[in-house]
């Protein structure tokens, strides 16, 4: 395994230096907020055809086609400690995690104060064709954003949005909602408690679709998850 590790310098945004005079007391003011302004970025190639990324960590997570034949990671982060990207070939596979230093905050609920651990980090990553893409997950909202492979998702709780669903997709999740458009899919969803509405129809537990062999398969598995589909 070996880390990505960056330092970035910080740079005030143009109204927090607009005189010398108001300066100081500015960069007290919004020095937290200037400092949370925190970007990593990591480009590079490989060979593996599977791809495996943790999102451990993070609260948004996007996935989006690469136009090249490089995977590129940027990682946005509000804390302003070192951020780190783990990289690890492994049978063949890539393995992505991402180590993001929690922010605590402390809110006052009925005079008792409760201390919030937030990471306040998202990834948008772009991968080339030929690759498929498992994702790992607690609570994490994900977006495909039309990735022409195919992809498998593992979280506990979250938003997937999916757009034009182009490949394989499986999914599993205890809570959240899916969305999706499919044209050409077997389709094969369940929820135990969720609502399952396909295009303008609602469904209690379960949705079958079968069109053929060859076509893309589509599922999803949960308990709680509301699952919203287009197909038409």
């Amino acid at each position: 395994m070996f880390i990505i590790h960056y330092k970035k310098s910080f740079s005030c945004r143009s109204f927090f230096c607009s005189t010398k005079n108001n300066f100081i007391l500015l960069f007290l003011l919004f020095s937290s907020v200037i400092l949370s302004q925190k970007k990593v970025v990591e480009k590079f190639e490989s060979q593996s055809k599977e791809i495996e990324i943790s999102t451990i960590g993070l609260d948004n997570f996007v996935l989006e086609n690469s136009t090249s034949g490089f995977i590129e990671i940027t990682l946005f982060a509000e804390n302003i400690n070192d951020q780190h990207i783990f990289l690890e070939n492994k049978n063949d596979v890539l393995k992505v995690e991402f180590k993001i230093a929690e922010i605590q905050t402390e809110e006052t609920v009925f005079r008792k104060y409760i201390t919030k651990r937030l990471h306040r980090a998202f990834v948008i990553i772009k991968i080339p064709k030929g690759k498929k893409v498992t994702i790992f997950g607690d609570e994490i909202n994900i977006e495909s954003k039309n990735y022409q492979e195919d992809v498998t998702i593992f979280i506990e709780k979250g938003i997937v949005k999916l757009n034009q669903v182009k490949a394989n997709v499986s999914i599993k999740l205890y809570e959240g909602s899916v969305y999706g458009t499919l044209k050409n899919s077997n389709i094969n969803v369940t929820s135990k408690t969720g609502k399952i509405k396909v295009d303008t129809l609602f469904y209690k537990k379960n949705y079958i679709k079968k069109i053929q062999k060859n076509k893309n398969n589509f599922s999803v598995v949960t308990i709680k998850a509301n699952i919203f589909l287009t197909t038409k």
